[in-house]
């Protein structure tokens, strides 16, 4: 396995390669999908790309943590995280690649 990260400016030049935007183009397009993302899991919305992945938010109670190297005890404030599920597409396609 390789250790190339892709970045947006990969995908953009990928849009401009195959489909002809320009560069610009490009960048506005992919910032723009993303941060329609990015305000659908803000309002709690579960972002589903069919055949590729499902973004889930999942909002975290206030918990209490503890320092393992002291014992001291504090407070973890409440928080929205998100979990990644594979389709079942990718996880195909993964296991073909490896």
């Amino acid at each position: 396995m390789t250790q190339k990260t892709i970045t947006r400016a990969d995908i953009a030049d990928a849009l401009y390669r195959e489909l002809g935007f320009s560069h610009a183009e490009s960048f506005k397009l992919i910032e723009h999908i993303l941060k329609n993302m990015v305000d659908a899991l803000q309002r709690g919305e579960q972002v589903k790309l069919s055949k590729f992945a499902s973004f889930i938010p999942h909002a975290k109670k206030e918990r209490v943590g503890r320092n393992p190297k002291t014992g001291e005890t504090y407070a973890i404030s409440p928080r929205t995280v998100i979990s990644f599920k594979a389709s079942n597409t990718l996880k195909t396609a993964l296991k073909k690649a490896s």
